[in-house]
Formats: structure tokens, C-alpha cells, sequence
């Protein structure tokens, strides 16, 4: 049965997930994450958007951003995700659908759920034990927000600064990540697909 149409908005913020077909790898080597990123600077610099947070999985990514015109939701989703999917074909001589489906877009309404969407996202690699500790990973928004670390990737999630003084954010941040929450496995089934 075909999926219904998405709800796109302007001005409008999205958990946006990709996942490789069969949940396979998206990513093989440094290279890999290293092409992934730079698609994500070319298409940020054709179109109008605000990457908050982001997480490069093995098999699947993650962004939290703000679209700011509607109709270019699909038009910089599809130029990332097509772009890579080109460029992982002729790296690794591969046929079939690199992605499992569409992207997965989740429209993030209450100013209350931005903080903490973008706390799952970066918490991804602890939660794998693909690291110890989340500084140790790379591929994320992580440590721009917990350690100060320059990205030009981002534009800083409006909730970050509750804080005047930038040492008592970041501070703040690291603690917020890693504090346990009760529905974690609740967050988990709803991002799954």
C-alpha cells in the first residue's frame, strides 16, 4: 500500500531518519562519513535550512532540523540521500536500493521535545556501544554542544542556551544526555522503521 503524502510546513522542524535497506551498512570506511557530511554542506548551502543536531550510524542517520521553506524538505533530503546513494554504488559496484524505503520525517511541534530529540539522537552511539564515552565519536553533532568543538554544519538548537554562560551549557548538556530516562525503550519503538 503507498504511503500517504507527508506533512511538510514552512518554518517547520523535523527528526528526520534514514535507515539502510535490510539495515544494512550506509557507511564502510572514514571515507564514507567523510562524503555523507560534505553532501550535507553542499545541499546546506543551495538550500535554506537549520541543521540542529545529527548522528551518522553505521546503518542509518539522523538529522533534527528546521526547514524554512516547505517545498525544500524533499528537494535537500532527496539531493543528500540520492547524492550518497550515487556515490556508495560506484565506490562499492552495488545494485538495488541502498535506503530501506522513504526517509522517515517527524514533525517536532513543542519546543519541549526539541531538547530532548536532539539528546536521543547523540546518545545513538553510546547506546550501540560503539563508544565508551559519546566524545569518542565522531560522527555526531555531540560534541559541538557538550565540548564547544567547531562545526559548520549547525546552527545552534534554539533550546541549547538556557544558560548565559557557555561553560554551564555545556555542562548542563553532557549531564542532560546521559541521564536515564524512564520510557527510554518508548522513545526507541518510535523512531523505528
Amino acid at each position: 500500500m503507498p504511503k500517504g503524502k507527508r506533512l511538510v510546513y514552512d518554518n517547520a522542524t523535523y527528526h528526520i531518519i534514514q535507515r539502510g535497506n535490510n539495515k544494512q551498512p550506509l557507511f564502510k570506511a572514514t571515507k564514507d562519513y567523510i562524503k555523507f557530511i560534505s553532501l550535507i554542506k553542499k545541499y546546506k548551502d543551495k538550500y535554506n535550512f537549520k541543521l540542529y543536531n545529527y548522528c551518522l550510524m553505521e546503518n542509518h542517520v539522523h538529522f533534527l532540523m528546521k526547514a524554512l521553506k516547505k517545498e525544500e524538505l524533499a528537494k535537500l533530503t532527496q539531493g543528500i540521500f540520492q547524492s550518497y546513494s550515487l556515490y556508495y554504488k560506484g565506490k562499492y559496484n552495488y545494485l538495488g536500493h541502498l535506503y530501506q524505503g522513504r526517509y522517515k520525517s517527524l514533525i517536532v511541534e513543542k519546543d519541549e521535545y526539541l531538547l530532548e530529540c536532539a539528546r536521543y539522537i547523540e546518545i545513538n552511539p553510546l547506546k550501540a556501544n560503539i563508544v565508551k564515552i559519546l566524545k569518542d565519536y565522531p560522527w555526531s553533532s555531540y560534541t559541538y554542544y557538550a565540548y564547544g568543538k567547531q562545526n559548520s554544519l549547525l546552527t545552534p538548537n534554539p533550546l541549547y542556551n538556557i544558560f548565559t554562560d557557555s561553560k554551564k551549557c555545556k555542562e548542563f548538556y553532557k549531564q542532560y544526555v546521559l541521564m536515564p530516562r524512564m520510557n527510554e525503550s518508548d522513545l526507541d519503538r518510535t523512531f523505528e522503521f
